[in-house]
């Protein structure tokens, strides 16, 4: 079983070799406009979707004559949720009144793209795309909602998180790549501090705006 898997490993990277020797790689600066969620595990206390956005650098390999190909970065995103802590007693007599709760990410993703080339010559003024992967994020910063002196943070972040992300969007002359895409979050990315089991997962829908060197 090991040599078959060790044969099949050398076959798939003989066969894809000639083709990443002939791989178009391209850069763009990337920006975009994100609607956030936390979706925790219990409804305890009301969470609805606050505005982020997001900007940094995406590469684009592509392998000629099939479309497929991938995508990678690395991004600062904001994101986060309106968390209405006050609401409830537990956290109301701490004092807490601020309930946007933001946390800033570095974001590395890592995505398996389609762009439909072969459209008789109308690729080269509009292309459709579609793309999905992982997206891994470490977490630099985050918010602490507004509350009594001495109350702390209401939140423990866990320093990053694992997302599954599925878009697509146009190609325009070759250039600017507008696409919209959803990430759903694999792993807690926040826990309150007073209550030991409930944590939130990351969601996410963002609007990016790509130009291609």
């Amino acid at each position: 079983m090991k040599r078959l898997s060790a044969l099949a490993g050398l076959s798939i990277a003989l066969m894809a070799a000639p083709l990443a020797s002939h791989a178009e790689f391209r850069y763009a600066p990337v920006a975009g406009v994100t609607v956030n969620n936390l979706k925790f595990k219990q409804d305890i206390f009301p969470v609805s979707q606050t505005a982020g956005f997001q900007a940094g650098i995406q590469g684009e390999l592509m392998f000629p004559g099939i479309g497929f190909g991938i995508d990678f970065g690395l991004l600062y995103n904001m994101m986060g949720a309106r968390t209405d802590l006050g609401s409830r007693h537990i956290w109301a007599v701490d004092g807490f009144k601020d309930p946007n709760f933001m946390i800033h990410n570095l974001e590395i993703p890592l995505h398996i793209r389609f762009k439909w080339t072969r459209m008789n010559g109308l690729e080269d003024y509009i292309a459709p795309f579609v793309y999905g992967g992982p997206d891994f994020a470490i977490t630099v910063a985050h918010s602490s909602p507004e509350g009594n002196p001495g109350a702390g943070n209401p939140f423990k972040c866990s320093g990053g998180d694992l997302g599954l992300t599925a878009g697509g969007g146009f190609e325009v002359f070759k250039r600017w790549q507008v696409s919209v895409q959803y990430t759903w979050g694999m792993t807690y990315i926040v826990k309150t501090v007073k209550l030991d089991n409930m944590s939130a997962q990351n969601r996410q829908w963002a609007v990016r705006v790509a130009y291609f060197f």
